[in-house]
């Protein structure tokens, strides 16, 4: 089965952009989430996983907060890409290899994940490196 790319759309708009889709749901009004989560992986946290399972600990590490509001950008074709480059913050000591992004709410711990990726080519993080995800990274739900 397959959802319509207007469908999609409508959906990644919600969770993403904050935009209401019309006739089925709103963004929450008292206390909606600003921020889309990004997390990094050394290893897929797959679909049971939460975004602290398998998440990089390079020295200085944290979380990237996205903004809903103008963090993002949907495609026509049911994908949505990050409006500008996403950089967590660079390393100043540690390693790994970094395989795998993921999505979710603000709260940290083992927050839902909302979407998850591939993070091509993997990054080795480290001392003085900053690891990012480009434009290009796209999140769909075909």
């Amino acid at each position: 089965m397959s959802i319509a790319d207007v469908t999609e759309n409508a959906i990644l708009n919600l969770i993403f952009s904050a935009t209401t889709w019309a006739n089925y749901a709103i963004n929450a009004s008292s206390s909606p989430e600003t921020n889309i989560v990004v997390a990094l992986h050394t290893a897929d946290p797959g679909d049971s996983g939460s975004q602290s399972t398998s998440e990089t600990t390079y020295t200085s590490y944290a979380r990237v907060n996205v903004a809903r509001s103008t963090g993002w950008t949907t495609a026509s074709t049911g994908s949505v890409n990050p409006a500008a480059t996403i950089a967590a913050p660079a390393g100043t000591g540690g390693s790994g290899t970094i395989t795998h992004f993921t999505t979710g709410k603000s709260g940290g711990g083992a927050s839902a994940i909302l979407f998850s990726g591939t993070v091509t080519p993997n990054i080795t993080a480290g001392n003085g490196v900053t690891p990012q995800l480009s434009t290009s990274t796209a999140i769909s739900l075909d």
